[in-house]
């Protein structure tokens, strides 16, 4: 069985007048029929509005019929437009969509299963070089973590990502048996965090990731941790393979071709079925 993995296409960041979202939908279809991919996961991030963002799932399941699984990310929950926001009515939305594995692992066959969640972060990234004040501020050298401005968990970041931690454990203990493939936006494996000193992350760092996830890797039978969020391309196999695929903003594309960033970013998984 082929797998496919992607993460933050930033559908609406990255269009413009001469690319639009129906060429996403277009180009990533394309390359999963080439492929001969059987399944996608998606690492969240797909747009800044999460009726798009489910919009775009379904259209490139009707392009394709491929099935695809998906965990929202920090950019899916954005609420721009309302000054009130709740961003656990949109989680909420999230939970209800049939490709959605949160809280709902998703059991491929006898030997293997899917477990994910967005995830969140909890700060320890940069918590060596700043004060969980300083980081909960969210703002650093003149500049505001995004978040910070359209979302609302009405909780601290640090709870929201034990909270997240949480259900993700309870989702591992219903498919312990299996090999599992586990999936989040944030990144769970410091490796891929943005490499220190840097003028910018060096502060930001502390939205990237979380140490919540640390000690699943060790106590359940994960093969593969798929991360997004953090715009690399990367894969790094230590007992577990690690894997970011994202497409990430358009000036961090090595072309300005969609098709061949699209074929680059994304990666593969054989599973034997």
């Amino acid at each position: 069985m082929k797998i496919g993995v992607i993460s933050d296409l930033h559908i609406d960041n990255n269009s413009n007048d001469r690319v639009s979202i129906l060429d996403f939908e277009k180009y990533l279809a394309q390359e999963i029929r080439e492929q001969g991919i059987d399944m996608l996961l998606i690492a969240g991030d797909v747009s800044n509005h999460h009726i798009m963002s489910h919009r775009f799932i379904e259209n490139v399941k009707q392009r394709t019929g491929t099935t695809i699984l998906f965990v929202p990310g920090n950019h899916d929950y954005w609420n721009e437009k309302q000054e009130e926001k709740n961003t656990h009515t949109i989680l909420d939305y999230f939970k209800a969509q049939e490709e959605s594995i949160i809280e709902n692992p998703y059991v491929i066959n006898d030997e293997w299963a899917v477990v994910g969640h967005s995830g969140w972060y909890d700060y320890t990234y940069a918590a060596d070089r700043f004060s969980t004040k300083q980081l909960s501020e969210g703002t650093y050298n003149g500049r505001v973590w995004q978040d910070k401005l359209h979302t609302d968990w009405k909780m601290s970041d640090r709870a929201i990502s034990r909270q997240f931690a949480a259900a993700v454990q309870a989702d591992l203990e219903k498919v312990k048996d299996k090999k599992i493939i586990l999936m989040t936006h944030v990144v769970t494996y410091k490796n891929f965090a943005v490499q220190m000193p840097h003028p910018v992350f060096d502060y930001f760092n502390a939205f990237i990731g979380s140490s919540d996830f640390d000690a699943f890797l060790q106590e359940y039978p994960i093969k593969y941790n798929i991360m997004g969020h953090v715009h690399y391309r990367r894969r790094e196999t230590n007992g577990v393979t690690h894997i970011c695929a994202c497409l990430g903003n358009r000036h961090e594309w090595q072309t300005d071709d969609l098709a061949t960033e699209i074929k680059s970013a994304l990666q593969i998984i054989d599973i034997v079925e």
